[in-house]
């Protein structure tokens, strides 16, 4: 029988949806350097797992099909009926035990620092009965310590902390039943049947999960699987190298409709009056023009993760300024507020434009920006 998750959900919420599954012994919060990338372009719901953090943590051992069933009951709970999925460690085996047993609820797939396989059973066995007799916390120190490099663990002690911490206030139950789950799970014969495109992240550095054998089989079983190694990242890769793995999996997903995800980050940054108008004067002629500033312009690069759109922001007005596209700045003037900037960051980007464009530049940036600012405000 089903249990039902606790789940975050961030998001717009006709953006498509991707459900995240961490790692055995952590909760939702694992996801927190991904959420406002992933957010922007998807709705995210991150779930806790059976046993894990709010909830519910039945009497174990738990089966994969436990915990895959628990996410498809969220699913239907949610109206959802196909979904991203990205997991990384438990989370990565959950998603492939959906790939193969529920074809039909997913999208595209990410798997991180996963194996189709976790043997020796004993191993697992062992680790239960540990935390039944003494608890998670007993746990919590020797599997952080696989989780990351000894750089990171030196650099970044209290993030080592807090992420020990969500090990240690695991239901010993719940952690104990998951052990339970991947003591049986072997889905290497099986992976031949995944049919969603599939992205496979791995750790160079990863004492769980090493890259040959774990990650590295899965890609070469699923077909057309791509598969990444990041250098210098162990377990927990999500939280060490946030910035290459959100973009490699935003690029994974968009691929699915990258029309349609640069017409999301097209409407939530110029605004639906504009965007609507500028589909209303479409003609067979420039057709192709728009959909090629809307695939690429914003669905490869503004979707892109590696800079917030303050940022770009502020970058596209002052390339606009230096090529002198006035007839284009205003309306990237009115972005930059969706984005977030005041009038007085406008005007600061403007001003460094004075000294690398040119004061001429500057004097028209800052006349059109000050036409903008006294227009009566946007609906």
């Amino acid at each position: 029988m089903s249990v039902d998750l606790h789940h975050v959900v961030s998001g717009p919420a006709d953006a498509p949806p991707l459900v995240l599954a961490g790692s055995l012994g952590t909760n939702g919060h694992m996801w927190e350097p991904q959420v406002e990338a992933l957010s922007a372009a998807f709705r995210v719901i991150r779930v806790d797992l059976r046993g894990h953090g709010r909830s519910p943590a039945p009497e174990g051992p738990y089966s994969m099909a436990d915990l895959g069933g628990d996410v498809l009951a969220l699913l239907d709970r949610l109206g959802i009926g196909r979904t991203h999925f990205a997991g990384l460690s438990i989370g990565g085996m959950v998603g492939q035990w959906l790939a193969v047993n529920a074809p039909e609820r997913l999208d595209h797939l990410v798997l991180m620092a996963t194996s189709p396989y976790m043997g020796p059973a004993q191993n697992w066995r062992d680790r239960a009965a540990l935390a039944r007799a003494k608890g998670t916390a007993a746990l919590a120190d020797n599997v952080v310590g696989r989780w990351f490099t000894p750089d990171f663990t030196a650099e970044h002690p209290h993030e080592v902390t807090r992420l020990r911490d969500q090990i240690a206030d695991t239901p010993d139950e719940g952690y104990a039943g998951c052990c339970g789950a991947i003591e049986h799970y072997d889905l290497r014969e099986d992976l031949h049947r995944v049919t969603a495109p599939t992205l496979v992240v791995a750790g160079a550095d990863d004492p769980s999960t090493p890259p040959d054998g774990n990650g590295a089989l899965i890609a070469e079983r699923i077909p057309g699987a791509r598969f990444v190694v990041l250098e210098g990242a162990a377990h927990l890769l999500s939280w060490s190298h946030p910035a290459q793995v959100n973009t490699l999996i935003t690029q994974h997903l968009a691929s699915a409709d990258r029309y349609g995800a640069g017409m999301r980050v097209r409407r939530s940054v110029l605004g639906d009056a504009h965007v609507d108008r500028a589909e209303d004067r479409r003609t067979a002629f420039t057709e192709p023009f728009q959909d090629l500033i809307t695939r690429y312009a914003w669905g490869e690069i503004w979707t892109r993760p590696g800079l917030d759109r303050r940022t770009r922001s502020c970058m596209v007005l002052t390339a606009l300024a230096a090529q002198g596209h006035w007839g284009e700045l205003a309306m990237h003037v009115r972005a930059a507020l969706r984005n977030g900037l005041t009038p007085d960051e406008i005007g600061e980007v403007f001003l460094q434009a004075a000294i690398y464009c040119g004061v001429p530049t500057a004097n028209k940036a800052f006349a059109i920006a000050q036409e903008v600012f006294d227009e009566a405000p946007a609906d």
